[in-house]
């Protein structure tokens, strides 16, 4: 089992599109009612310091896994996806060093039903975060994944994939980041 402690530095904004579960008020209109509650979109802790989810990070190297597909040699056709679909897990938040209150906000004409290209449109608010650096904790418990196969896939990952709302692999540009340094132990 090994441990990478990686330096992550964001390259373009990051954006969350968090489901909001704060009740509406009596008479409220939809405008007020976002107006008053985009930033639940954050995620944040008690203190209102701004995380990323440990979980983005895990899911964004699996979907690099899976959009590299690299073989691993002598296994004849097998790819390391499903290692490290299953051998990497990140569990602890990666704190970005800003306030919720701090996040600013960006106005969207999106589809009402949130699915891409649905017909009927409202004004939603969304945070977005234009610089942004943390320290993302990696636990690799699967031994086939070695120092250079995890760092190809987290530095392709940042680069390919994102994390976040409007991320590239959802024909997006933001959450995109790179690896400043990757520390193992």
């Amino acid at each position: 089992m090994k441990t990478a402690i990686c330096k992550v530095k964001g390259i373009s904004p990051l954006s969350f599109s968090k489901y909001i579960s704060v009740p509406k008020l009596p008479k409220e209109s939809a405008s007020d009612y976002e107006a008053r509650c985009w930033r639940e979109r954050i995620h944040y802790d008690e203190k209102e310091n701004v995380f990323i989810p440990g979980a983005m990070f895990k899911n964004c190297i699996s979907a690099a896994a899976k959009y590299l597909s690299m073989q691993i040699p002598g296994k004849g056709k097998s790819t390391f996806t499903k290692n490290i679909e299953a051998g990497i897990m990140c569990y602890e938040p990666v704190y970005i060093g800003i306030k919720k209150n701090d996040v600013e906000g960006e106005t969207l004409f999106v589809p009402s039903n949130g699915q891409r290209g649905g017909t009927t449109r409202v004004e939603k608010q969304f945070p977005k975060i234009r610089e942004w650096e943390g320290t993302v904790s990696f636990l690799i418990i699967d031994s086939i994944i070695t120092k250079d196969i995890f760092e190809k896939h987290l530095t392709e990952a940042g680069s390919l994939i994102g994390i976040g709302r409007f991320r590239p692999r959802n024909n997006g540009y933001y959450g995109r980041f790179i690896v400043e340094s990757i520390e193992w132990s």
